[in-house]
């Protein structure tokens, strides 16, 4: 199976190398290494690797924790091939060929791009939130999402990440319109514990979204309009 692992390390020579061997030991094919962050000598990596199915990944985990000075922030399944901010432009292409599906088109790709398990676009009442009476309407999920969709308690302000007491994690954009806002998660499932989305995800969601409320434009009123389903 494909897996995504986090880890945060020591920024200096040969500390990748270690991770990037213990990986390899531990059975791990690594397809793919994207560099999160890197800050006060220390760095964010995300590795995406090939993991044989009947290997135990405590071993994995094991054998990271034993080099100093490296942490695990998460380790879970990927859903497809790893993807860069080479497709976000493929995506947005595709969103602006076809814009009458448009919504429905980010919606679908979006896990992909993140590493996430499910994703919805929702019209959220402002006081939601706070108590109000209505309800979010899903206008479109994506195959994996659950029925209803679990959201967070969100109002489309601004564009962040959270995590919920069940220790789902969220990543928000709003559309900027007609109280659209996407959501993006990564369930909490044992034996595996996803990462929360980090800074930079949470950037290129809203980078996207926000490019494709642009080319959507007045279609963006549309979605949430009956038929939908009403989550109270």
């Amino acid at each position: 199976m494909l897996l995504r692992v986090r880890v945060t390390l020591p920024d200096r020579p040969g500390t990748l190398g270690q991770v990037a061997r213990t990986l390899g030991v531990s059975g791990a094919d690594i397809v793919q290494v994207v560099v999160l962050e890197r800050l006060g000598g220390r760095a964010v990596d995300d590795f995406t690797v090939v993991w044989p199915g009947a290997a135990r990944v405590e071993r994995l985990l094991a054998g990271l924790a034993a080099i100093p000075g490296v942490r695990v922030d998460g380790v879970w399944r990927a859903i497809g091939a790893p993807t860069t901010t080479g497709q976000d432009a493929e995506l947005l292409a595709q969103v602006a060929a076809n814009p009458t599906d448009g919504v429905a088109t980010l919606v679908d790709a979006v896990p992909g791009l993140l590493a996430a398990d499910w994703a919805v676009a929702a019209a959220v009442p402002l006081d939601w939130a706070s108590g109000g009476t209505g309800g979010a309407t899903v206008g479109h999920a994506s195959w994996r999402a659950p029925v209803p969709p679990r959201l967070p308690e969100v109002t489309p302000l601004r564009a962040r990440a959270m995590t919920s007491p069940e220790g789902h994690h969220y990543a928000v954009a709003p559309f900027g319109r007609a109280g659209l806002v996407l959501v993006v998660a990564r369930d909490h499932t044992e034996p595996l514990a996803a990462a929360a989305f980090h800074s930079t995800e949470v950037d290129r969601l809203a980078q996207l979204v926000r490019a494709s409320a642009v080319i959507l434009g007045d279609r963006l009123d549309l979605v949430g309009a009956p038929p939908v389903t009403t989550i109270t």
